[in-house]
C-alpha cells in the first residue's frame, strides 16, 4: 500500500528551538514517525538537550495507525529523561481520554488542549519552567469518570 500524499506531520514554524510543533495531517503512519519525527527529535535533542512537544491533532487529522501509535510509545519511552513538556491540541475524545489516562505515568508535565485553545497551548509549551519539580503520580483528589457513564441509557 502506497501513503497518500495528503497523509504527512506537517512542522510548524515559529517556535523556540527547543520545540518541536508538528500538526499531523490525515492517516499517520509508523513512517511518518520513522522518517519525519523520531529523526526529528533525535537531532534536536542532540543539539539542545531537552525538548518539548507540541502535537496539533485538528480537524485534518483523520486517524493513526497501530504501527503508529506503538512508534509514538517508544519515542516517549525511549527520550523519557529528555521530555520537558507535551502539549495535545484535539478535540477528539478518545485522544483526550488516552492521554489523560497516560498523563500520570509521563515524567514531564503533560496537558491537553481543545483546538480553540491552540494559542494557550503554544503559550504554555514555550513558557520557561522547572519541568524538573515534576513526578509522574496520580492525583487522589481526581477521579476519572467510569465507562458505564459514556454508554447510551437503555430503552
Amino acid at each position: 500500500m502506497t501513503k497518500a500524499q495528503s497523509d504527512y506531520f506537517e512542522i510548524l514554524e515559529g517556535y523556540p528551538h527547543d520545540t518541536i510543533a508538528i500538526s499531523a495531517i490525515g492517516r499517520i503512519t509508523a513512517q511518518d514517525y520513522e522518517t519525519v519525527l523520531v529523526p526529528l527529535v533525535k537531532a534536536r535533542i542532540k543539539a539542545v538537550g531537552k525538548v518539548k512537544l507540541l502535537y496539533m491533532l485538528g480537524p485534518q487529522f483523520e486517524s493513526m495507525s497501530m504501527g503508529a501509535a506503538w512508534d509514538d510509545a517508544k519515542l516517549g519511552l525511549t527520550h523519557i529523561a529528555k521530555i520537558a513538556r507535551i502539549a495535545v491540541v484535539t478535540d477528539r475524545d478518545w485522544i483526550r481520554f488516552g492521554i489523560t489516562l497516560a498523563a500520570p505515568l509521563i515524567a514531564c508535565p503533560v496537558r491537553v488542549f481543545p483546538v480553540g485553545e491552540f494559542a494557550a497551548a503554544k503559550e504554555w509549551i514555550t513558557a520557561s519552567g522547572n519541568e524538573a519539580q515534576h513526578k509522574p503520580g496520580v492525583a487522589a483528589n481526581h477521579k476519572l469518570s467510569l465507562m458505564e457513564d459514556m454508554l447510551p441509557p437503555k430503552p
